[in-house]
């Protein structure tokens, strides 16, 4: 596997404005532990609008990629990234995506695999030994914030397995092979994974061995580290934290990021929009 390395520029600890919860506490943390995040933005065949594949389509005025690899650039407690993307992707990448935007962050462009877990194992390989803490975020899911990831990290520290979830709304039915009902699924304990998910590195790094060794595919990385008799810890997250995977993802997006700069405009401005 050939990454593409790139010279990692450490970023300042924050100032004390910071927008989000225990400052003090959060840069300690930042000069104590080593969480490094991989982001997982590889999808091959799936095209979206326009010919262009869905994590470089605009979304206002950036690329979807680019918004989710500016709230891992603004968490104090990511140290480095490794951005996985197609093999074909890695050039486009690195010009449009990092060197256009800056970020300071991306140690590595990494060619992803055929499946999402062997990209996630791509993106493994390439951190480095000492890492602690290993955050893994879809490429497609910028509605994510630097708290939700620094609330990852803390509880990755505490529990060793966490993944970012939200209740079910929905009704769940389980079917047959011909689309007859065989049960009902109780919503009240039911939860949708999102990503984050944040692990110990030893942990994720067993699980990802575990799997290969067996030849399990699973549909999460919690999953895998499930399989090891490892308690996974849920925490809330977010009904706006949405994978964009349809055109109706992007339109449901568009609203989202036009409500947020809706609410961030001061009063007087946001009556002479309206």
């Amino acid at each position: 596997m050939i990454g593409l390395r790139l010279r990692i520029s450490q970023p300042s600890p924050q100032p004390q404005s910071f927008a989000f919860q225990s400052t003090h506490y959060s840069i300690f943390l930042y000069r104590m532990m080593k969480a490094d995040a991989i982001i997982v933005s590889a999808g091959r065949g799936q095209r979206f609008m326009e010919g262009r594949k869905k994590q470089f389509y605009l979304l206002a005025d950036k690329p979807i990629l680019a918004h989710t690899l500016e709230h891992f650039e603004n968490c104090p407690l990511i140290r480095s990234t490794a951005l996985v993307v197609g093999e074909e992707d890695m050039d486009y990448t690195l010009q449009e995506i990092v060197e256009k935007y800056r970020y300071r962050k991306i140690a590595q462009i990494v060619p992803g695999g055929r499946r999402r877990q062997d990209s996630v194992k791509n993106g493994l390989d390439a951190l480095a030994e000492n890492v602690e803490i290993v955050v893994i975020h879809d490429g497609v899911r910028p509605f994510i914030t630097p708290a939700m990831i620094e609330e990852s990290i803390h509880s990755a520290q505490r529990f060793g397995a966490v993944v970012v979830a939200m209740p079910v709304k929905d009704t769940i039915k389980v079917s047959d092979p011909s689309g007859t009902v065989l049960q009902t699924l109780d919503r009240e304990s039911l939860w949708q994974a999102q990503t984050p998910q944040t692990f110990q590195a030893k942990l994720i790094r067993e699980a990802y061995a575990k799997a290969i060794q067996d030849g399990f595919i699973g549909t999460d990385d919690a999953s895998l580290v499930e399989r090891l008799g490892v308690k996974v810890h849920i925490l809330p997250g977010s009904y706006a934290n949405i994978k964009i995977t349809t055109p109706e993802d992007l339109m449901v997006a568009h609203l989202f990021l036009k409500m947020k700069f809706r609410t961030s405009q001061p009063d007087g401005e946001r009556r002479r929009d309206e």
